[in-house]
């Protein structure tokens, strides 16, 4: 898998900052295919935009607590599809999701099939690439269970599936993830596979499967760890991503590993590959991502059903680096 042509054959600087300048990449644009924004405030989209990224995919995912009733699955896939992609647009960065039902809260049995009801309401809609993040957690039969009924979900709807990894056990939960979607007809290609790490990147990629990699502060995966996958690997079918959420994250991990590939001799090439292109291609296959949608115009007057971003006679804060908010 190793694309030496396209990569530098020099290690990163010894002494390397944890600290460097994201201006680094400058001018280059990047898209987070997983980052939960219904997390983030507004400061982390206009920070993101000002970085570079053009769009994201936000999957629908674990809200820290349990949900104990449908109804706010249904809220809440109807904000990813709503709200949230009204918001995104405000910032001009052009929003995407993925629906699904989370592997922690498919062992709530009762709830789960509920769920799965639902599903077919959303996944249909525009903006929706994909089915996810979608896969298991504890490895616990039903979380299989309903991991293989959203896999036939995604076969119906002719969708790519984003499959979560679990934090325990990584590499069998990542075998078994690809082999049941093996198992229910799913062409690897349709297939992308996150949280990956250097035990489980290898057999993703042999195997046919998009690779992505969260890039998570402390823990999964760190970006000088990324630099030296990139450089083993290759960057074909590898996507990196910050799954920004309500825990200790960085919307901006996809622009910083970015700039540390850049700072490390990785070509523009490769970058382009494992920050942009790669989930632009793999996530197109939805039939929904049109690249001439990135370059929005912002219209920050604009409401969504009767509400915006801007409170009473607020304008938009042209001045970001101004330490006067007046």
């Amino acid at each position: 898998m190793c694309c030496s042509h396209s990569i530098e054959d020099r290690q990163i600087p010894a002494g390397q900052p944890e600290s460097f300048d994201i201006n680094a990449v400058k001018g280059m644009k990047f898209f987070d295919p997983h980052v939960h924004m219904t997390s983030r405030t507004t400061d982390d989209y206009q920070a993101m935009a000002d970085a570079g990224v053009v769009a994201l995919i936000e999957p629908a995912f674990w809200l820290g607590q349990p949900r104990t009733g449908v109804d706010s699955f249904k809220d809440y896939y109807s904000s990813l599809v709503g709200w949230e992609r009204f918001r995104s647009s405000q910032f001009g960065i052009k929003h995407y999701c993925t629906i699904g039902l989370n592997s922690r809260e498919a062992n709530n049995e009762a709830l789960a099939e509920q769920v799965m009801e639902i599903l077919p309401l959303f996944v249909y809609k525009d903006g929706v690439v994909g089915v996810g993040e979608i896969g298991f957690d504890d490895q616990t039969p039903a979380e299989e269970k309903y991991y293989r009924a959203q896999l036939e979900l995604a076969k119906q709807a002719g969708l790519p599936v984003q499959v979560h990894t679990p934090h325990r056990d990584k590499k069998k939960g990542t075998q078994r993830s690809m082999d049941i979607a093996i198992e229910h007809g799913l062409a690897p290609h349709m297939v992308i596979i996150d949280h990956n790490n250097e035990e489980t990147v290898k057999e993703v990629l042999e195997r046919g499967f998009w690779a992505a990699f969260t890039i998570y502060p402390f823990t999964k995966m760190g970006n000088k760890r990324m630099v030296e996958v990139t450089r083993q690997y290759g960057p074909e079918r590898i996507m990196v991503n910050s799954a920004a959420d309500w825990g200790i994250s960085d919307p901006l991990a996809v622009p910083k590993t970015a700039a540390l590939m850049k700072l490390s001799g990785i070509s523009d090439e490769a970058i382009n590959l494992v920050t942009y292109r790669n989930a632009v291609t793999a996530f197109a296959q939805s039939g929904q991502i049109n690249e001439d949608d990135f370059a929005g115009v912002i219209d920050q007057s604009a409401k969504f059903e009767g509400n915006s971003i801007l409170r009473g006679g607020q304008q938009p804060r042209i001045d970001k680096s101004s330490i006067i908010i007046s």
